[in-house]
C-alpha cells in the first residue's frame, strides 16, 4: 500500500479536528467532554480488547519491546542532557523534557492498524502498555515538587489500568464473550477517529516566545533521534519486518495532548507544552512518512 493512502485519511481526521475547533461555537464544554469520554471510555476499551486478544508469546515479542523500551529510555536520558546543554529558565525544562519521550497513543494505534490490522493493533497496544508508565514515572518526576503523588498519578490512568487488565485476562486464558467483543470493536475504532480528530482540535502554535534552542532539541530527539535509535536497534536485534516498522512508528511519534494536561495542572509552562505538542505533530506530518518508506 502506497505511503500516502497508509497516513493520509489520519492526519485528514487531524486536520477536520482543527478546522471544527476553529469554524464552530460548540463550546469548550462539548470538546472537554468528547476528550474524556475518548480518554475514559473509549480508548481503554480498545486497549482492553487488543491486548486481550494479542498472542502474548514473549519469545516473539520480547524483542520487540526491548527495541521500544530502549529507545523510551534513550529519549528520556537525551531529554535531560538538555538541562546542562542549554540551562533554561524556571519550569522550562521541567515542563517540555516529556515531550523528548511521551507519544500520542491516539496516532500510534491509528497508523499500527492500517500499516498491519489486529496484529498492528495488537502489537502497537503492547508497547504502549508497557511504555506509559515508563513515561508517565518520567513526566511526573520532572515536575514532582508539585505532584499529588507519583503512584497515585499512574493508579488512576485508565490507558495502564486497561492495559494491564487486558494482559491479565490474556494470561489467565480467558477470552472475550463474541458480543462483547464486538461492542468493545467498535468502541475502539470510534476511539481512534475521534482520537485523532481531538488531536487536530488541540493544535496550538502561539505561546513559544522564548527557549527556542531547547525547543527545536526536544522536537529533535522526539521526531529523529528516537526513531533512529528504534531502527538502529531493530536491524542490530533481527525484529521481523512488522515488528521493525511498528517500533520504529512507535518512537517516531508526537508527543501526546495530555502532556499539556500534566505541565497545567502541576504548576509547569502550559504555552510552552502546547507549542510544542502542536509543532510537534504538524512536524511528524513529514517525518512520520519518511520513517515509513525507510522501514516499508
Amino acid at each position: 500500500m502506497p505511503i500516502a493512502a497508509i497516513l493520509l485519511p489520519d492526519f485528514a481526521l487531524i486536520v477536520i479536528g482543527f478546522v471544527l475547533m476553529r469554524f464552530t461555537d460548540w463550546g469548550t464544554t462539548f470538546w472537554t467532554g468528547m476528550e474524556k469520554l475518548v480518554y475514559y471510555i473509549l480508548f481503554p476499551a480498545l486497549l482492553f480488547y487488543a491486548t486481550s486478544r494479542a498472542p502474548l508469546d514473549f519469545a516473539s515479542t520480547g524483542k520487540l519491546l526491548q527495541v521500544a523500551l530502549t529507545a523510551v529510555l534513550c529519549g528520556i536520558a537525551l531529554g535531560w542532557l538538555a538541562k546542562p546543554l542549554f540551562r533554561p529558565g524556571p519550569m522550562i525544562f521541567e515542563s517540555g523534557v516529556q515531550t523528548a519521550f511521551r507519544f500520542n497513543s491516539y496516532i500510534a494505534l491509528a497508523v499500527a492498524s492500517r500499516l498491519a490490522g489486529d496484529e498492528g493493533t495488537a502489537l502497537m497496544a503492547l508497547i504502549i502498555g508497557f511504555a506509559v508508565p515508563i513515561c508517565n514515572m518520567a513526566a511526573v518526576h520532572a515536575l514532582v515538587h508539585k505532584s499529588g503523588g507519583l503512584l497515585k498519578e499512574l493508579a488512576k490512568n485508565p490507558l495502564l489500568i486497561a492495559t494491564v487488565c487486558g494482559v491479565l485476562f490474556n494470561l489467565a486464558g480467558l477470552e472475550v464473550p463474541e458480543v462483547i467483543g464486538m461492542t468493545l470493536s467498535r468502541m475502539g475504532n470510534a476511539s481512534i477517529a475521534l482520537g485523532l480528530i481531538l488531536v487536530g482540535a488541540g493544535l496550538r502554535l502561539s505561546g513559544q516566545h522564548e527557549a527556542k534552542g531547547i525547543t527545536a532539541y526536544f522536537l529533535a530527539v522526539k521526531l529523529l533521534a528516537l526513531p533512529a535509535i528504534a531502527y538502529g536497534l531493530g536491524i542490530w536485534i533481527g525484529l521481523p519486518a512488522l515488528q521493525l516498522q511498528i517500533a520504529v512508528m512507535f518512537c517516531a511519534l508526537p508527543t501526546a495532548s495530555s502532556a499539556y494536561v500534566l505541565a497545567a495542572r502541576m504548576g509547569g509552562n502550559g504555552p510552552l507544552v502546547a507549542f510544542l505538542i502542536s509543532a510537534g505533530t504538524l512536524l511528524s506530518i513529514v517525518t512520520l512518512p519518511l520513517w515509513l518508506m525507510l522501514v516499508s
